[in-house]
């Protein structure tokens, strides 16, 4: 009997072996044709604009494409106002340069041929205040017929039935939204890398990470492949590429601008909260920006979104402020780059007549592990790993990956054991089993509102006008972010009080910050510090930037500091190399 059992048994538990096999081979193929449709896609848009620049060239021989990309935006905008410059040879530059720069960066996910046909009735917009002018889009801005991927398989060939409303609006105020660029996979990192289409690289130092998750703006941005962007936040999303590639950010008080046709792989958190926002080479862009969306038509297509329109008065405003910094916020200790451009900024807003005032961001420790990493994290990253599970994860989210789809138990004991002698690492891995309740949930909306009547409460015991403090910086080595998301408390701390925030650069790594990092030890003496170190080691020559922030719904008075923190820097560069 048994041995006739085995003559049954034995070649039908082989069958469902290579059944089981046979299936997981024909899912891989069917993944990976999937991916390569994706790329193609891709390369036929670009083979497309390529032939669209190569006609124009053909048909304006006379037309200098390659000296309108070295404009300032306002000067830009003047030309074409004024009729020296058309509007369809500068969305050629723009189309030409992002190529250019694409091919060196790999910062693009489509290119929006659509943008051609929007020259036709660019006259109609003639009295738009974006007039013109060519504009980038974050990959996840739906644009009507394209996909908005967010990095993940479940999200392809799913185009957008129509533009979401910031997409309208940059419309009707005649800028050409001309292509879509890069993020990391699912959104919820600060690298810039996905299996569909690849790394992107930093235009500072192509060995380095842009930063994200808005990477493909930065490094476009910053390479030259376009003059103004638009970008989302939910962590530091805007404000790291910025910081990483040298350009200026701004993230705006959640639904200043409205959110309206805007994809993620995790909607419906309230903790911490996501905001669109401008991205540009100056502070002048981003206000520009700012004026262009405010207006009527926002406020129509989303009447969720409070009717105020961009106040010149504050922004323009010259009288000395009260503002409040901190050096070090008690969670991650700045690299010595990030300590010294804040030092030099302080004594430079000194200089200029403004009084500076210590502050110290409360219950930072709760702050960052209870409201940022529970609050995103509420469904123990649930969500994030359904978007993931059809196909590979990217090298830089496998860290974090791996770790979310531990079973509870396990992070529980982990966090356990680590307790006594990693606190930090401990309470951030607790974090990551979410809320066990709706009851929960709603409790940690109530501290979290508490939370951020305590921080404005010490903004008004000190009389504060507006905040700076440190950017997250130099920019990554690749492979690191997913195992620091210890890092993110410079940033993710104004999404969960939901205060406008915007960077701007100001210094570039020297020498001598670099010889510094060996002395660095962290706040608390951590694997998570040791690696910050490795993280940002080889960092000579990359940009720095600081933060400035306001309280919400006041982005002009954010951006009159920051446009402030702008003129002072620069200044201060020109008598440097002056002397």
């Amino acid at each position: 009997m048994d041995g006739e059992w085995k003559r049954v048994a034995v070649p039908l538990l082989c069958a469902a072996g290579v059944s089981v096999l046979l299936l997981k081979w024909r899912e891989q193929q069917k993944v990976k044709r999937k991916l390569q449709r994706a790329r193609e896609k891709r390369e036929k848009e670009i083979q497309q604009a390529e032939k669209a620049i190569s006609l124009f060239k053909a048909q304006n021989s006379g037309v200098d494409l390659s000296s309108i990309v070295t404009l300032p935006l306002a000067e830009l905008s003047q030309k074409i106002r004024g009729g020296s410059l058309k509007p369809d040879a500068v969305l050629h530059a723009y189309m030409e340069k992002a190529l250019e720069v694409h091919k060196k960066l790999n910062c693009g996910t489509a290119v929006l041929i659509e943008s051609l046909k929007q020259l036709e009735d660019i006259e109609s917009h003639k009295d738009g205040l974006l007039y013109g002018i060519p504009v980038s889009i974050k990959d996840n801005v739906d644009y009507k017929g394209y996909d908005s991927t967010c990095g993940v398989l479940t999200k392809l060939n799913d185009p957008a039935i129509k533009d979401s409303v910031v997409v309208s609006v940059l419309k009707k105020q005649g800028a050409i939204p001309f292509i879509k660029t890069n993020i990391p996979q699912g959104l919820l990192n600060y690298e810039c890398s996905n299996p569909i289409f690849g790394r992107t690289v930093n235009p500072c130092n192509l060995g380095k990470t842009c930063g994200g998750s808005s990477g493909g703006e930065g490094a476009l941005i910053a390479g030259g492949g376009s003059i103004l962007g638009l970008g989302s936040d939910i962590g530091g999303s805007i404000r790291i590429p910025a910081a990483f590639c040298g350009i200026c950010g701004l993230k705006p008080t959640n639904n200043r601008i409205s959110v309206r046709g805007l994809t993620s792989c995790v909607k419906g958190g309230k903790t911490a909260l996501s905001a669109i926002g401008p991205m540009a080479h100056d502070v002048e862009s981003l206000a520009l920006c700012m004026r262009a969306l405010l207006c009527t038509d926002m406020f129509t297509l989303d009447p969720t979104v409070p009717p105020i329109p961009f106040n010149q008065q504050v922004y323009e405003s010259t009288k000395p402020l009260r503002i409040g910094y901190y050096e070090n916020d008690g969670y991650l200790q700045p690299s010595p780059s990030m300590s010294r451009a804040l030092r030099e900024t302080k004594e430079l807003l000194e200089k200029a007549g403004h009084k500076l005032i210590r502050f110290h961001p409360p219950q930072m420790f709760t702050a960052i592990n209870e409201y940022v990493a529970r609050g995103n994290l509420a469904d123990g990253g649930a969500t994030l790993l359904e978007h993931l599970k059809p196909g590979p994860v990217d090298p830089c989210l496998q860290y974090q990956a791996k770790h979310y789809g531990l079973p509870m138990f396990m992070k529980r004991m982990i966090s356990l054991i680590l307790r006594p002698i990693y606190p930090r690492m401990a309470a951030l891995i607790n974090a990551t089993c979410g809320v066990s309740s709706p009851a929960d949930l709603w409790k940690q909306h109530k501290v979290v509102e508490d939370y951020i009547q305590e921080t404005l409460a010490e903004w008004e015991k000190l009389e504060l006008d507006v905040l700076f403090c440190p950017m997250l910086g130099p920019a990554y080595n690749f492979n690191y972010t997913g195992q620091l998301n210890s890092a993110l408390s410079y940033t993710a701390l104004y999404n969960v009080l939901n205060f406008p925030v915007g960077v701007v650069p100001v210094t570039e790594v020297t020498a001598e910050d670099e010889a510094q990092l060996k002395h660095y030890t962290g706040n608390y003496r951590d694997v998570w510090d040791k690696t910050f170190v490795k993280a940002i080691r080889g960092g000579v020559g990359l940009p720095i930037a600081v933060q400035c922030v306001a309280r919400p719904w006041q982005e002009e008075m954010c951006l009159r500091l920051m446009r402030e923190v702008e003129e002072l820097s620069a200044k201060n560069k020109h008598s440097k190399t002056h002397h």
